[in-house]
């Protein structure tokens, strides 16, 4: 945008020029833009632990030195070719200097967003680009530091000696003294308190003190803001509530002005001859190479596979807008001229902008197609373990589905396996820093461990996998809510899962009433209800187990299971009866008939014509169009419910062989009006948990209900009733739907109702 502001196309116009942009006021737009790039690499500084990267693995280091020496030393290669373009008394060192940064830099954030984007942030290769990028970072801003130093010094080295001692002591003096001011200032911000006012604001003067004092020593102003981000710890919420003060204001007010100033001063015109044309397509495949070879040779060395290795490289050449920082310090040094600078800035562009490209051709994520047997519960009696994966949006959802788990653990074969998913909105303002932070406990080197949001989450489950023994594997994912879906449905498929569970998109106030959170939440959760390759279980909870998790020897839930019929249904039976096997389980298994009053009346649904059904009939219950043979599925629901009626303890006596059996109860229920009848069990409280089915191949009573107006379709009829914010109910709801291989289309249907025999198709 600031390109096309300025003289290389609308700038060409003179009267444009003084009316928009006036001589006069151009320092003022630099001051506010130079404002803002101090904060912004104080940013940059604050995503950086030195700590971890001590720990950062050989390899990373290996690939970040090969990264950085073989473009630098191209980068010096091309200045000589370029010598001729130097102003008269510009210093050829830091000409060479300037040169060799501006090709061997990674910009740090813009990685981190395209990792986010391509959804390899918290893969193999995303991983060891962005612990190479880290390194690169500190280096490469070193290595300016010592360049604007040499451009500074005019003809005297004792100058430029001078200004890096009192860079070093600068340095020293933030670390020592002032990095333990910072701590103390981080240990008296605890965990969900705000942070003090008083802090935030000597925050922000630090980081304008800092500019001020390296820009006299005659350093650049921003090498001091990024040495106080370092300074800033790293435990504790104080980094994350310095984050979201300052990133917004940042980036939406002072980074485009920044973009604007920058653009000001680049003139694409000043790349006219076909020999200058010649240098540009020299620099770049200049950078490129160098990055790209470099990488690829280390890596390959390091036993990375070619494909990995290769995205590597290319991912290592990102530039963006950390090379802008250096070309404008430079064009302000007098180092680069408008022909020097306008090429590097177009090569910049370049090489960011075919970075997705390339890595989108280049690695694809092994999607393998892998069938597996066992993506649903009925019926699956041979395999080893049970595995599920279960989804978290933050730490409301952990006691809930850490309590669900312990629930369903079960103590015979099959064993739990448990997949735990920390789903993170990567939305368009979505900083680098916040997805590097919330990405960490993927083997991320860029933070250290503290007791944030996000390692709530990861602690929670490690000391339940210590307690239950049961195996527990965390992982995060970080993605646009539109297609969340896509990653946890190839997940569910690598894992080979039979089950996922979902929290539901609403949370209980203190009043009991479900209030939504995020509408986003609901999208994901629509979207993996048609699209999962297994069963899906949506948890509505209403303080299941209170607001911690319970140890497993004091797990205790009365918990139901509304029996209407049909393979949702008979998923939601077969989970109850694992869920049975607990000691601290209670059973009852209620199976809904229709009595003699309505007995002699057939509903009949109708599909509705649409060409969109979501659109048109986005609060309307959506049923199945697949063919199903009725008495095959009632035959199906009779033997699903002689299994549970075969559990049933048969002597009244007490004994070890009885225990499971003696916790489930059956009885059936002759029902005329199915919404009284369910809510009536809701209100009841007598369970702290019902299992139903989402009733997709709907039995005649749930037909009944297909003409009302729904609060959340996506749960069907039933859920719907029991989910829906009025009732006044303490009891959580899981609604269940069992893996069909007939992928069918799920439309709205017109209900009729005739004196026949009862019929639901």
């Amino acid at each position: 945008g600031g390109i096309v502001l300025g003289p290389s196309v609308i700038g060409r116009s003179k009267s444009y020029m003084n009316t928009v942009f006036p001589k006069n006021s151009t320092p003022v737009l630099e001051t506010v833009a130079n404002i803002g790039l101090l904060f912004f690499l104080f940013l940059v500084g604050l995503e950086l632990d030195f700590n971890a990267i001590k720990r950062t693995g050989r390899k990373a280091l290996a690939i970040a030195a090969a990264g950085i020496t073989l473009p630098f030393v191209a980068g010096i290669g091309v200045a000589f070719l370029l010598r001729s373009t130097i102003s008269k008394g510009v210093d050829y060192g830091a000409f060479l200097v300037f040169m060799g940064v501006a090709l061997s830099i990674t910009a740090f954030p813009v990685l981190a967003r395209i990792l986010a984007e391509l959804k390899l942030l918290t893969r193999d290769v995303g991983q060891m680009a962005m612990s190479a990028a880290a390194v690169n970072d500190v280096v490469a801003w070193i290595l300016l530091a010592i360049a604007v130093a040499l451009s500074g010094s005019g003809k005297s080295p004792v100058i430029a000696v001078y200004v890096l001692l009192c860079g070093v002591a600068f340095v020293a003096f933030m670390m020592l003294a002032v990095r333990p001011l910072m701590a103390w200032m981080g240990r008296r911000s605890p965990d969900n308190e705000p942070v003090s006012e008083l802090f935030v604001c000597i925050t922000l003067a630090g980081v304008l003190a800092s500019g001020f004092v390296t820009d006299t020593i005659g350093i650049h102003s921003i090498f001091g803001a990024f040495v106080f981000g370092l300074t800033i710890p790293k435990e504790g919420p104080f980094a994350g509530m310095l984050i979201e003060k300052i990133e917004d204001f940042v980036g939406v007010l002072f980074l485009p002005l920044y973009f604007a100033s920058s653009g000001l001063k680049t003139n694409v015109s000043a790349v006219s001859s076909a020999q200058s044309w010649g240098l540009l397509v020299l620099v770049i495949l200049t950078a490129s190479a160098g990055k790209v070879v470099g990488t690829l040779c280390v890596a390959l060395a390091h036993r990375v596979p070619f494909r990995e290795a290769l995205t590597l490289g290319f991912l290592m050449n990102s530039k963006g807008l950390v090379e802008l920082i250096v070309l404008n310090i430079g064009k302000d040094r007098k180092v680069l001229n408008d022909e020097v600078f306008s090429l590097m800035v177009l090569m910049a562009l370049f090489t960011t902008f075919i970075t997705t490209p390339l890595v989108m051709s280049i690695y694809k994520p092994a999607r393998k197609q892998v069938p597996y047997k066992h993506r649903k519960l009925q019926r699956d009696r041979t395999m080893d373990e049970l595995r599920i994966l279960a989804c978290v949006h933050g730490t409301k959802n952990i006691p809930a589905i850490i309590n669900l788990m312990e629930a369903s653990r079960g103590i015979s074969k099959p064993a739990l396996r448990l997949y735990i998913m920390h789903l993170v909105e990567l939305s368009e303002r979505s900083s680098s820093i916040m997805m590097v932070h919330k990405t960490r406990k993927n083997g991320r080197p860029f933070w250290n461990r503290n007791k944030s949001h996000e390692d709530q989450i990861e602690i929670a489950f490690d000391a339940y996998e210590q307690l239950s023994k049961v195996a527990v594997k965390p992982m995060t994912e970080i993605s646009a809510f539109q297609d969340m879906h896509e990653d946890l449905c190839n997940i569910a498929e690598e894992k080979r899962v039979a089950m996922i569970v979902l929290p539901f998109h609403k949370y209980q106030r203190v009043d009991g009433v479900l209030e939504s959170v995020n509408a986003g939440i609901r999208t994901v959760n629509q979207r993996v209800l048609k699209h999962a390759p297994c069963s899906v279980g949506i948890l509505v909870n209403r303080s299941l187990g209170g607001q911690s998790q319970q140890l497993p020897s004091s797990v205790s839930h009365n918990v139901a299971v509304l029996f209407f019929g049909g393979p949702d249904d008979r998923e939601a039976l077969v989970y109850g009866r694992r869920m049975a096997e607990h000691p601290g389980i209670k059973l009852t298994v209620i199976r809904f008939l229709p009595d003699r009053e309505i007995n002699h009346i057939a509903v009949n649904l109708s599909p509705l014509p649409a060409h969109d059904h979501d659109k048109q009939y986005p609060e309307a219950y959506k049923f199945s169009t697949a063919q199903m043979n009725r008495e095959q599925e009632e035959m199906l629901d009779e033997e699903a419910l002689a299994d549970v009626k075969s559990s049933l303890p048969s002597t009244p006596e007490s004994s070890p062989a009885e225990n499971v059996k003696r916790s489930i109860e059956y009885t059936e229920q002759q029902i005329s009006n199915t919404v009284d009848s369910v809510l009536a069990i809701g209100k009841s409280n007598k369970y702290n948990l019902i299992l139903v089915g989402r009733g997709r191949f709907p039995s005649p009573l749930v037909a009944q209900l297909a003409d009302r107006t729904a609060e959340c379709a996506e749960l069907g009829p039933i859920g719907d009733l029991l989910a829906s914010s009025t009732i006044q109910t303490s009891a959580s709801l899981l609604v269940i739907q069992q893996h069909n291989h007939i992928h069918s289309e799920e439309v709205p249907f017109t209900k009729s109702v005739d004196s026949v025999t009862p019929l639901t198709k």
